[in-house]
């Protein structure tokens, strides 16, 4: 059997040397994570005084602890006499890799990025991209999601949305509804028009300002197509639709204005 001396002088020897790194590795830690919890707190407080969108912060502050963190783990690395030139190269090698099989993701990553930036719509507004309309119900990292006026779920990639057209129906606070109503050549179309106009004023989710019109669109083959333009909120926007179209029919049946429709025509023999 081995002299137990010659082992416990060996050990002795490897705690001399790698002890007070160990030591300094881990003080090194225990500092660092506190000051990235400080850090992150400051910089929470600056961006809700900011009033940052919420997930704009979420997203910042997510990115900024794990960069942290993966500075301090090489700091930490390095305090122990790792060589981290030759681990940084790995990652390099490894993030490389990575991008090219995640391409499309990286893609919507920093569509969403862009849209948590320049915020061309928040969560709760009404909009189209796509070929989808909806209310957006949330914003992630890679996808946005949208409620459809069905009540469907739609996901859009980040990237085609940041990259796409987009028209936000709410980001102006109203919206016009744009319906057409047809009446007879024979019938009086300053009273239809007057007649409609009150129908609009009625409706309380119509607003005031911008004022709801009623003008002449065409002069079509078989009617006069009047032109009923009410504005809304955008939240209102179906109730109001709906309304102007029933309520049009209802009022000028009131009125005794006739709306044209096809008119079999008989044949004595």
């Amino acid at each position: 059997m081995e002299n137990p001396e010659k082992w416990m002088n060996l050990a002795i020897e490897k705690i001399m040397d790698y002890g007070p790194k160990i030591i300094m590795a881990i003080i090194i830690y225990l500092v660092g994570a506190w000051l990235i919890k400080k850090l992150i707190g400051v910089a929470r407080k600056v961006m809700a005084k900011g009033n940052y969108d919420e997930s704009l912060q979420k997203f910042l502050l997510n990115l900024v602890n794990w960069g942290l963190k993966i500075f301090l783990i090489i700091t930490v690395i390095s305090t122990l006499g790792v060589e981290t030139t030759s681990l940084a190269a790995v990652i390099a090698a490894a993030g490389l890799a990575i991008g090219l099989a995640l391409q499309g993701s990286l893609g919507n990553f920093a569509g969403g990025v862009l849209i948590m930036i320049f915020k061309p719509y928040k969560i709760g507004d009404l909009v189209e991209a796509q070929g989808v309309l909806g209310s957006v119900k949330e914003i992630e990292i890679f996808t946005t999601k949208l409620i459809t006026p069905q009540n469907k779920l739609a996901i859009v990639p980040n990237g085609a949305m940041a990259n796409g057209n987009i028209i936000n129906y709410t980001a102006e606070g109203k919206m016009r509804v744009d319906t057409t109503v047809g009446i007879g050549y024979g019938e009086d179309m300053k009273k239809a028009k007057q007649v409609l106009l009150e129908m609009l004023q009625a409706n309380p989710k119509v607003l005031k300002d911008p004022a709801p019109s009623v003008n002449v669109e065409e002069l079509a083959d078989s009617s006069v197509n009047l032109a009923v333009r009410p504005f809304c909120k955008p939240e209102d926007y179906w109730d109001v639709y709906f309304a102007t179209i029933e309520g049009s029919k209802l009022a000028l049946d009131n009125a005794k204005i006739e709306i044209p429709y096809p008119h079999e025509v008989q044949i004595n023999k």
